[in-house]
């Protein structure tokens, strides 16, 4: 974020010490002329920034109000040529952490790992691919798992981490998933298309900013013209894969953006939209660690292909693979086809 540094001369005799004082406290919020002033910015700016940038912010009575918390993890994220983090953060060599976006099969892959070696433990931490990511960036985890979809439609993750991390890392597909659109049995409501979301009496859930499949059914919402707000329940956000599921599936959702799997467990009906890169990334310089090298391998065995052949939705044709941009498909042509099966 480029810094402005002539402060308006409203700011100028401000009690900096205090407003110090204010942003170090975790429970405290900050109002639009003391973000501007900790920025260095006026108050247009300051509104900008949370129209377009995404500075964490709340609105209350009328009067937007920022968490002082927030704001400063928002200019963190924001800081380029962002010093390496000391590999030893991450601590017991025999602790594998895996943080970014939850799926299925990945859940059953962390049970086949921590069953096979009893001297190492995977854990998975659930903050969606961009999390996942900015996670990989602080050296908090050893793998990051991602589907961003890229802006042309046709590669996936590769943009997102070079402007996270600055270094390119590691890539390695772990699977193909279906993404789409999960609806009760029998589509009782009639939806068809993404389009249909917005009518009158139909209700979603949604997932959160961040993740993947948020970004996906967002692009294909802007594609028909629909804003997010227009349709009920779009900003009712739920944290899993099978959170979405469950909710249509008790009948407190008509409709919410998943993967197939999920439907095929649940027994629901799908709309898809298409097939996607599901990847892990990893720094490169820890790419030979040997708890990285053990999960690599639960790739190649039976159990994992056992796992994913028990539901539809998924295909093995990559997994394993390391992927390089460019390289996967040509760029004009998008991952929209239906690949091999799960042998």
């Amino acid at each position: 974020m480029k810094c402005i540094l002539t402060v308006c001369s409203e700011h100028r005799h401000m009690d900096w010490s205090g407003l110090r004082r204010k942003a170090g406290n975790m429970k405290n919020l900050l109002s639009t002329k003391e973000v501007a002033a900790l920025l260095g910015v006026n108050e247009k700016m300051v509104y900008y920034l949370v129209a377009e940038k995404g500075l964490p912010a709340t609105k209350i009575t009328g009067k937007w109000l920022f968490p002082c918390h927030l704001v400063n993890q928002w200019i963190e994220n924001h800081t380029v040529n962002y010093p390496e983090m000391p590999a030893s953060q991450l601590g017991d060599q025999n602790l594998l952490v895996i943080i970014g976006s939850n799926d299925l099969l990945l859940d059953q892959s962390l049970a086949l790992f921590n069953k096979s070696h009893a001297d190492c433990v995977a854990v998975f931490g659930n903050l969606g691919s961009m999390g996942g990511l900015r996670a990989l960036r602080s050296n908090l985890c050893h793998i990051a798992t991602s589907h961003l979809l890229q802006e042309n439609e046709a590669e996936y993750n590769f943009d997102f981490a070079f402007r996270e991390l600055e270094q390119m890392p590691a890539v390695v597909n772990f699977c193909l998933r279906e993404q789409g659109i999960l609806i009760q049995k029998g589509n009782p409501k009639n939806i068809k298309t993404v389009s249909d979301l917005c009518r009158k009496g139909i209700r979603i859930v949604n997932r959160p900013l961040g993740t993947g499949t948020r970004l996906l059914l967002d692009r294909e919402l802007q594609k028909t013209g629909i804003t997010g707000d227009t349709i009920e329940g779009y900003r009712k956000e739920l944290q899993r894969h099978m959170d979405v599921g469950i909710a249509i599936f008790s009948g407190h959702a008509d409709a919410g953006p998943g993967i197939r799997p999920v439907a095929s467990l649940l027994n629901l009906d799908f709309i898809p939209l298409r097939w996607e890169r599901y990847d892990l990334l990893i720094k490169k310089e820890r790419f030979f660690d040997k708890n990285i090298q053990l999960f690599l391998g639960i790739l190649h065995e039976t159990g994992f292909v056992q796992a994913a052949q028990s539901v539809d939705g998924y295909s093995l044709e990559i997994s394993g693979k390391m992927i390089f941009p460019g390289e996967s498909k040509k760029e004009d042509e998008p991952l929209d086809r239906s690949p091999e099966p799960v042998k």
